[in-house]
C-alpha cells in the first residue's frame, strides 16, 4: 500500500441510523483524525445534504477522500440497507471531492481495526495473541450486523475483503434455538443472522423467547431490554440478552473458521460497546469455542472488542491515503 502524506481528506462512518465524518491526515505513518461531527441520518434530507454541511464547516476543505456505508457499493453507488440515503461517487465529486470512493462499513472496520491501540481494545476470554501474518475478522451488530475480513498474505500485503455476511442464514446451536428459529420463520420466509443479532433482533429474540416460556411482553424497544439487562441479570430481559451473546459468540466462532481468521476477531458496533461488562461474562467466549473438532483451532484465536469510537474512520484514512 503507497500512502501519499500531502492532503486533507475527508473520512466518513454512515451507519442505518448515524453518520460520523471527520478529516483526516497521515502522520509518520498512522492516520490522525479531526473536526470530528456526527448527526442522525433523519437531520438531512439526503447524503449529499449531509456531506455537503459538514464540508461547509470544515476550516481546511478537504479535496477528496472515502466514506464508509452499511450496505452493498455496486458500481459507485450506494443504497443504504437499513436507510432511505442513496448516494453515487459521482454526486459526492460535485463537492469538490476528488477522488472520493465509498466502501462499505465493515470493510472500513477491517482496515481499521488493526491500527486501533491496544487501550481501546477489550479482550474477550484467552488468548491476548493471535497468529501475526493471518487474516483477521470484524463483525458486529448495530442497526444491523456487519462482517469483513482483512486477509494478509504472510508476506506484508494485504486486502479488506466487503462482504455481506450478515444476511447469511442463521444456524441454530440448541434446542431453544431450534424453536427461536421456528418461530421466526412464521414471520419472515428466511431468517438470517441480522434477524437476531442487531438492535431489531434483540427484540425480535425477545419476543421469541417470551413465547417459549409462555409469557407476555410488552416491550417494544432494544434499548429497553438492554437497560433491563444490565440492571438484572437474572429478568427476562437478563436471559435475553445472555442468549443474544451467546448467539453473536456462535456467529463470530463460525464467520473465524469460514475466513481462516487464526489473527483474531475483532467484535465493533456500538450494542458491544454498550453491553462490554455483561459480554465478558456472558457465553460469548464458550459458544466461540465450541466447534466440535475444532474447539483447539478456536482456543487459539483472540476476540477483542472495539472500544474505539472511530475505528472505522481511521480505517477509512488508511483506504482514502493510499488511493490518493
Amino acid at each position: 500500500m503507497t500512502i501519499h502524506w500531502d492532503r486533507t481528506l475527508l473520512v466518513g462512518d454512515v451507519g442505518g441510523t448515524n453518520a460520523r465524518f471527520a478529516v483526516a491526515h497521515m502522520i509518520e505513518g498512522r492516520p490522525v483524525l479531526e473536526h470530528f461531527e456526527s448527526f442522525k441520518g433523519a437531520d438531512h434530507p439526503t447524503f449529499l445534504d449531509g456531506v455537503k454541511a459538514f464540508i461547509d464547516g470544515c476550516e481546511e476543505k478537504p479535496t477528496g477522500g472515502v466514506i464508509a456505508v452499511a450496505g452493498p457499493v455496486t458500481d459507485g453507488t450506494i443504497d443504504l440497507t437499513n436507510s432511505p440515503w442513496r448516494v453515487s461517487e459521482a454526486e459526492l465529486a460535485t463537492l469538490g471531492l476528488n477522488p472520493i470512493k465509498l466502501i462499505n462499513d465493515f470493510e472500513a472496520l477491517a482496515w481499521g481495526a488493526p491500527v486501533v491501540p491496544d487501550a481501546d481494545l477489550a479482550w474477550l476470554g484467552e488468548p491476548v495473541e493471535g497468529d501475526p501474518d493471518s487474516t483477521v475478522a470484524v463483525l458486529g451488530p448495530g442497526t444491523g450486523f456487519g462482517m469483513s475480513a482483512l486477509v494478509r498474505d504472510g508476506r506484508g500485503g494485504e486486502m479488506a475483503m466487503p462482504s455481506e455476511g450478515g444476511h447469511a442464514c442463521f444456524a441454530p446451536g440448541d434446542a431453544v434455538e431450534d424453536e427461536i428459529l421456528r418461530i421466526l420463520r412464521r414471520r419472515y420466509d428466511r431468517v438470517s443472522i441480522e434477524r437476531l443479532i442487531c438492535g431489531p433482533g434483540l427484540l425480535n429474540m425477545h419476543r421469541a423467547l417470551a413465547e417459549i416460556d409462555g409469557r407476555e411482553t410488552h416491550i417494544d424497544d432494544p434499548a429497553e431490554i438492554t437497560r433491563d439487562a444490565l440492571a438484572d441479570p437474572d429478568s427476562p430481559c437478563g436471559h435475553t440478552l445472555a442468549r443474544f451473546c451467546a448467539i453473536l459468540g456462535a456467529v463470530a466462532g463460525d464467520i473465524a473458521l469460514t475466513c481462516g481468521a487464526r489473527g483474531g476477531v475483532y467484535v465493533g458496533g456500538g450494542i458491544a460497546q454498550r453491553i462490554l461488562p455483561f459480554l465478558q461474562v456472558s457465553p460469548f467466549r464458550e459458544r466461540f469455542e465450541r466447534k466440535g473438532r475444532f474447539t483447539d483451532y478456536m482456543r487459539a484465536i483472540p476476540t477483542r472488542v472495539i472500544t474505539h469510537e472511530h475505528a472505522a474512520l481511521l480505517g477509512a484514512a488508511r483506504v482514502a491515503f493510499a488511493r490518493t
